[in-house]
């Protein structure tokens, strides 16, 4: 099964928006995390603990889901802040779908095992897109 989800990027007030998402749509956060939850081969500067690594709010047939910027990805910009997830069931899957749709593009992280995923990876597509594969 393939899912695709909207995934909303902020400099440093994810955990305030989502918090007021939440207040608008209801439901309770499937998962939120900080950067300084991260394992230690993933940590980050101290200034970006406190940070939102991933936030995911359901909201029936679609999960609204978001993070934090790390510094080093640069500041989102409107139009550069929203991301299409993707996220399968397997890792033949995940891997089939960023090979295809990051053909031409700009790979901004290589897909592969992650500390929270089976696989996962982000792109630009050659169109300007920015995606993201994950498999749990």
């Amino acid at each position: 099964m393939i899912k695709l989800n909207p995934y909303l990027n902020f400099g440093d007030n994810c955990e305030e928006a989502f918090n007021f998402y939440k207040s608008v749509f209801g439901g309770e956060f499937t998962f939120i995390g900080k950067f300084g939850d991260m394992p230690g081969e993933m940590a980050v500067n101290e200034s970006e603990a406190n940070k939102i690594m991933h936030v995911s709010l359901p909201g029936g047939d679609v999960d609204l889901m978001g993070s934090d910027t790390p510094s080093e990805f640069g500041l989102p910009n409107p139009g550069n802040n929203i991301s299409v997830s993707v996220n399968v069931d397997s890792v033949d899957e995940a891997n089939r779908i960023f090979n295809a749709l990051s053909d031409g593009g700009d790979i901004l992280i290589p897909i592969d095992k992650a500390f929270f995923a089976q696989a996962f990876g982000m792109f630009v597509d050659k169109f300007g897109i920015r995606w993201m594969v994950n498999c749990q």
